[in-house]
């Protein structure tokens, strides 16, 4: 579960990772009272954040023409003048797509004296099944970029998960930062601080770029976490109501709401065959034969290794409540999953939803027999595959004839 750049900053705070004094806010009216607030509280300049779930509001464009989700600016006016420009409004990224995403809330912080920009990160290796913890000197641009282009200017450091990160790791991590005098310590405290959170929040990626080195009005340097980013671990949620309540639905597919209501991982794609299956590895082979026999998958589906007949018709009406949908396949492989509770529900699901479109339906597995015989015994109207690859071509043929 993603969450928003001013709910990870308080989350980092609880862990004791310095942040930029600033709040979120939900009209102009607020925004200005805000920036007045920070302003008598000695801020010289300040920064307005639109808070989607998605990257590059920098260099993002509003559908009304105003041009960046990321401003700067110095007086309370100037800040309710963005404010309105912003909020009620679409914001389309790199990351958003065309269609974008509607801004409802913002973030009005002060915006400190940047001297340098860091890059921090915490994820988990699951090459080698530990934490690691990233750092570069090359912060404020995308990682990716810089792990094609200047590899070693990232250094890395894996933590035992038994003990946690150890003093001497984060300050080595810190020196590869290249932090000196008091920032070195600064930068430990700080590297700890974002580990802790990590933990604490059972997150699977927890991202400061820029993590930046600022110079304070008596003129000492310090280190701020200017922005931040904390995706959770969606199967770690039930231990963690406070997080769980951050949760934006607005920010979420319809679609994928639907399916997490039961308890369905769902994800909707551009193509315009629907897939059906048990297992997310199975899943992603699924798609990727689809593609290979000259089709477009419309989305991932896996219902589970243990799925009812209640959440099968479940699927089947998220599946159809997506216009792009030629056609459906459904890929199970009965290991824990009983290959004729899965023929049951598409059977009451094709009944229910007076499915049109063409099915093909490939089981293998627990219960196969009793499940084909439960299909050829319904009177639908249903391909079946004998195969995964065999499947694929049908679908795919299938829907280049309906």
């Amino acid at each position: 579960m993603n969450i928003h750049e001013f709910q990870a900053r308080h989350l980092l705070a609880q862990s004791g990772v310095a942040i930029p004094a600033g709040d979120m806010c939900t009209t102009a009216e607020d925004a200005r009272a805000l920036a007045e607030k920070l302003i008598a509280g000695g801020a010289t300049k300040l920064v307005i954040k639109a808070q989607i779930h998605a990257g590059g509001r920098g260099k993002g464009t509003f559908k009304n023409g105003f041009q960046g989700g990321v401003k700067l600016c110095r007086t309370a006016d100037e800040t309710f003048q963005l404010a309105k420009a912003m909020l009620g409004n679409v914001l389309v990224t790199k990351q958003t797509g065309s269609a974008g995403r509607l801004v409802t809330k913002l973030l009005v912080a002060a915006a400190p004296d940047i001297r340098r920009e860091l890059y921090l990160a915490v994820l988990l290796d699951r090459v080698a099944s530990r934490p690691v913890v990233m750092v570069s000197t090359e912060g404020g641009m995308d990682i990716e970029e810089v792990a094609a282009k200047t590899p070693e200017k990232i250094v890395k450091e894996h933590i035992d998960p038994a003990v946690g990160i150890m003093p001497y790791q984060a300050r080595k991590l810190a020196a590869a930062l290249g932090l000196a005098g008091d920032l070195l310590g600064q930068g430990a405290k700080l590297i700890v601080g974002v580990y802790r959170a990590w933990w604490e929040c059972d997150a699977s990626l927890v991202e400061i770029n820029p993590l930046c080195v600022v110079a304070n009005p008596d003129g000492k340097m310090a280190l701020l976490a200017v922005d931040a980013k904390i995706s959770v671990d969606d199967n770690a949620l039930y231990r963690h109501a406070d997080i769980q309540s951050m949760r934006d639905l607005a920010e979420e597919a319809p679609l994928e709401i639907e399916a997490s209501k039961f308890s369905l991982n769902y994800i909707k794609l551009d193509g315009n065959i629907a897939c059906l299956v048990n297992g997310a590895g199975l899943a992603m082979a699924t798609m990727d034969i689809i593609q290979h026999c000259g089709g477009m998958p419309a989305n991932f589906l896996d219902v589970g290794g243990g799925a009812s007949k209640e959440q099968v018709t479940a699927a089947f009406k998220i599946i159809l409540q997506d216009p792009n949908v030629r056609g459906i396949l459904v890929n199970i492989f009965g290991g824990i999953m009983d290959c004729n509770i899965i023929a049951t529900g598409i059977v009451a699901a094709v009944k229910e939803t007076g499915l049109k479109l063409p099915l093909v339906v490939r089981l293998e597995g627990n219960n196969v027999a009793a499940g084909k015989k439960t299909l050829a015994e319904s009177g639908l109207t249903l391909i079946t595959g004998d195969s995964m690859a065999d499947a694929a071509q049908k679908v795919v043929a299938a829907v280049g004839k309906h």
